[in-house]
């Protein structure tokens, strides 16, 4: 089973502008940092529908690391697009962590260009957004994948993984608490929190 994740930050937040605060920051430090190392990031999302690639997009001069999202919000989409097993698929469903471990390899590898040097990370999300259970999952039952490059600033040793997530709330909060705790993982295992590095200003840019 894959391991419980929490951002101990939003502990009883159930303001949905406080996750986006929240979000924005770590968004800001994420993409600088990998601005610096030559990082790419990609995505592949189902219950937060491009919420994910919107904590990116939202700061300006995101289009230096972001390169895009895969919304795959049905689950034969999840297969035909970005190579999840189709046969895991029928028998675990797509709530799952092996599940969401391969949205995050097929993320990084849809949008991978040779001039990337390897060094895009692939995340994703899949999961019950609720307000029901869904698959015989509870509202909130969430999987978060991560495929990771090898660079030498990486604060762990997994290449990828899945981590649980057991959220509380509407299907909004429940939507904005997972990409929440995407960018909390990101920003942990990137080691972005303990460094100082140039900050992505708030600035008008024509991007898109």
């Amino acid at each position: 089973m894959a391991e419980l994740f929490e951002v101990a930050e939003l502990a009883g937040v159930t303001d949905v502008a406080d996750v986006q605060r929240y979000c924005d920051e770590q968004a800001r430090h994420i993409l600088a940092h990998c601005d610096v190392r030559g990082l790419k990031i990609a995505c592949a999302e189902s219950l937060t529908a491009g919420l994910l690639a919107d904590s990116f997009v939202r700061i300006p001069g995101a289009s230096s690391v972001f390169l895009g999202s895969a919304v795959t919000y049905d689950i034969h989409a999840k297969a035909m697009v970005l190579g999840v097993d189709a046969e895991l698929l029928r028998t675990h469903g797509a709530v799952d962590p092996e599940v969401a471990r391969q949205m995050a390899r097929g993320a990084a590898h849809l949008f991978y260009q040779e001039q990337y040097a390897h060094g895009v990370v692939g995340l994703s999300t899949t999961g019950v957004a609720g307000p029901g259970p869904d698959e015989g999952k509870p509202a909130g039952t969430v999987y978060i994948g991560f495929d990771v490059p090898c660079f030498s600033h990486s604060v762990i040793q997994e290449r990828d993984f899945a981590l649980r997530l057991a959220l509380c709330g509407s299907r909004e909060l429940v939507r904005h608490l997972t990409v929440a705790c995407v960018l909390g993982k990101m920003r942990e295992f990137t080691g972005s929190s303990q460094e100082k590095i140039p900050i992505m200003e708030t600035r008008e840019t024509h991007e898109g």
